[in-house]
């Protein structure tokens, strides 16, 4: 079964990847997770995303679409990046997104693909 692990991170954790004061402390926590998640053989493809900030949105608003600079939701923490991995089970996709270092991971099974 194929899960998608989305990992929300907040304003200071992508101040703390160009930060060079904090970056090398902020990419090891995910080196440790990245490499343990690649050598369990489970990854089926993963990345992480640029800061919120470089986001556009379309929105769709009385049959007309808008460009909103920025990402659709006003929340702290956003949307840093994503793991598929293939695991037997719900249980099995939680235990791999809480060793995760961030403090929101979204765990959600995957539909089949579209052919």
């Amino acid at each position: 079964m194929h899960f998608s692990l989305m990992f929300y991170e907040s304003p200071e954790d992508f101040a703390a990847r160009k930060d060079p004061a904090r970056q090398e402390e902020y990419l090891a926590g995910w080196s440790h997770y990245v490499h343990a998640l690649r050598e369990s053989g489970i990854v089926v493809s993963g990345f992480g995303l640029h800061a919120p900030e470089t986001a556009a949105t379309l929105l769709r608003r009385d049959g007309d679409m808008f460009v909103q600079d920025g990402p659709f939701t006003e929340t702290k923490e956003q949307l840093g990046g994503l793991f598929v991995i293939d695991v037997p089970d719900l249980d099995t996709a939680l235990e791999w997104a809480a060793r995760a270092p961030v403090n929101a991971v979204e765990v959600r099974q995957n539909l089949p693909s579209l052919k």
